[in-house]
């Protein structure tokens, strides 16, 4: 029972390297460029170099940093997009560690957490850029996530249920896609801010802040912040597919597929969200600070509040009575 705990840090780890090397590639097709090719047949082995790199250099830590907090920061950020795993249905409603009610709660109160680590690395850091940077991702990580949390309180009140694997078998016939649309759109647009990426990828704005609250990290603690943002990449897209692609179900129950595909189906909804992911790093620039704070407070907490309070009325008048 104890390998689970081994498993699904090496599996975590195994798939960013695999999303970096699917990244990097997609965006050299946008680039008109060859992308990586030299390291191993086609560059797959071009994630297992750049791994050993980071493993091997030198950690150099700021001799005016705080030492504990510096060493502590990316640890705890790491350890908690792992901890979100454990109660993700990843296969067939098969839960990683242990399957609990308040599934969703859960993912969302750990989630929450992972800003203090950000604050921390910022601030043991010592340097203006990094606080600065912890201190925009800090307000941009609270802005967000009061729009996902309402975004997802319209699909808990669709199906009834905390529970992911509830949540999943409430698509069975109709996936919720199709009739919380709008949900979908905030919520993947709230992902991309959540996750630090293009064009909210405020807090690493190299042409303003080096590289955010990293800029003083190096070698494997650089590494474990690397991780934990792909690995937080990864999760949002598992959650989506979840809420509003059906999970591991096909679509409209096409039965012969789903027996013979069941595993697969959530690995391809996955790999297509992923995709958007990096389509949309591709192709958007980035936002102003400005801009980015008055979306999430000005246009997105207004409209998922709406359409909340619609629902709930069309709720209480339609299904109630």
């Amino acid at each position: 029972m104890y390998i689970i705990y081994i498993l699904i840090p090496l599996c975590v780890i195994l798939a960013v390297a695999i999303l970096t090397l699917l990244e990097r590639r997609v965006l050299g097709n946008f680039q008109r460029r060859i992308g990586p090719d030299r390291v191993g047949i086609f560059g797959i082995l071009q994630p297992i170099a750049d791994a050993f790199k980071l493993l091997f250099k030198e950690m150099i830590v700021p001799g005016i940093s705080n030492l504990v907090i510096f060493i502590l920061a990316p640890i705890l950020i790491f350890l908690l997009s792992l901890i979100n795993w454990s109660v993700i249905p990843v296969f067939y409603g098969n839960v990683l560690i242990n399957e609990i009610n308040m599934g969703f709660l859960f993912i969302f109160a750990v989630s929450s957490l992972g800003v203090y680590g950000i604050i921390m690395a910022g601030w043991a850091s010592n340097s203006k850029y990094a606080f600065l940077g912890g201190l925009r991702s800090a307000a941009q990580i609270i802005s967000y996530e009061v729009s996902i949390g309402i975004i997802i309180m319209i699909v808990l009140i669709y199906v009834g249920s905390f529970n992911l694997t509830t949540i999943v078998e409430s698509q069975f016939y109709i996936w919720n896609i199709f009739i919380l649309y709008p949900c979908f759109i905030l919520f993947f647009v709230s992902a991309l801010a959540e996750t630090n990426r293009v064009p909210f990828d405020l807090p690493e704005a190299e042409s303003e802040l080096v590289s955010g609250y990293n800029v003083e990290y190096s070698a494997f603690t650089f590494a474990l912040f690397f991780l934990a943002e792909y690995s937080n990449i990864i999760l949002m897209s598992f959650l989506i597919v979840l809420f509003f692609f059906g999970g591991w179900l096909p679509f409209l129950n096409v039965n012969i597929f789903f027996f013979l595909f069941k595993e697969i189906w959530i690995v391809l909804k996955v790999l297509f969200v992923v995709y958007l992911f990096i389509l949309v790093r591709g192709t958007l620039p980035r936002y102003r600070y400005d801009q980015l704070m008055s979306l999430g407070w000005k246009v997105f907490l207004p409209i998922s509040l709406s359409y909340l309070l619609l629902y709930i009325i069309y709720m209480y008048f339609f299904f109630i009575w």
